[in-house]
């Protein structure tokens, strides 16, 4: 297994660290060389064109598949009704699941919500608003719906398709066992840590506003925030369930998710204060969703 990276020097994870860029077809060339399949786990949600930049990314990587004789791509894009009016955020990430196939390499697509595990961005922008503000100004996308699913169960459905040629080609959208609005979410994860979380709703709060206002007290940048925000306004709920077929088991509920990702954190503040040895899994942190 190989893991591409921009900086192989720094990575730690498991694998065999190989450079290469999304922006430099050349170097996927050179890493995807010898590959059976590969799993596309990249986006650019932080930068202001990001839908030109991932277009332009998942256009090279198709080609440089292709070129390099993969016979899968395998593509973590997201939730949502095509017949919604779709944010930016997730029109970007069904044109990508297009492109990633016009160099002729079948593409397995799992469309995913929010995505719950230590080091997520999504995850990070529900914990930090929990952990600093004991009482919220919400704005309406807070009553959206979700389906939250556990980054462990992703990785689970992601390891799943590679070993199923049935699901070569396919679209399949995961979830948790809960659906669950946005505020529901962050007042579980309150109720978790024993905080009490009181709530203001304000229906005149823009995205523009909601972004800065995130950008105010977490450390999620403001780009990346209204491109979240945006996205917050869409309803991302499963509505097929045929990978239950293709891949069966049981996810974990959200509450489950939300401790082991506290726990991953927890550990990790462990283990860089030099108290204990750090013993885990695979921790997938890739797309941001």
């Amino acid at each position: 297994m190989r893991a591409m990276t921009r900086r192989p020097e720094k990575y730690r994870g498991a694998g065999e660290a190989v450079a290469g860029d999304v922006s430099d077809e050349a170097s996927l060339r050179s890493a995807l060389e010898g590959c059976d399949a590969a799993y596309y786990l990249v986006h650019s949600l932080g930068d202001a064109d990001f839908v030109q930049e991932d277009a332009a990314a998942a256009r090279s990587f198709g080609r440089a598949a292709a070129d390099a004789g993969v016979r899968r791509i395998i593509y973590l894009g997201g939730l949502g009704e095509d017949a919604d009016d779709l944010s930016d955020h997730l029109r970007s990430r069904r044109e990508v699941e297009q492109l990633l196939g016009e160099g002729g390499v079948p593409v397995t697509v799992l469309r995913a919500g929010i995505v719950v595990g230590h080091g997520g961005v999504s995850w990070e922008l529900t914990r930090q608003l929990v952990a600093h503000l004991p009482a919220m100004i919400t704005p309406r996308w807070v009553h959206t719906r979700t389906q939250p699913i556990a980054v462990a169960d992703v990785v689970r459905y992601l390891v799943g398709v590679l070993e199923a040629p049935e699901a070569e080609g396919r679209v399949f959208e995961v979830g948790g066992p809960d659906v669950l609005e946005y505020l529901e979410m962050m007042t579980r994860v309150a109720e978790i840590q024993g905080r009490h979380m009181f709530v203001v709703p304000v229906p005149f709060l823009t995205p523009q506003l909601s972004a800065r206002w995130l950008s105010l007290v977490t450390d999620v940048d403001l780009q990346t925030g209204k491109s979240l925000i945006d996205s917050m306004t869409n309803e991302v709920v499963v509505k097929d369930d045929s990978i239950r077929q293709v891949v069966p088991f049981e996810p974990m509920g959200y509450d489950q998710a939300v401790l082991t990702a506290l726990g991953e954190r927890a550990a990790e503040r462990r283990e860089a204060a030099g108290d204990s040895p750090r013993h885990g899994g695979l921790l997938a942190r890739g797309a941001r969703s």
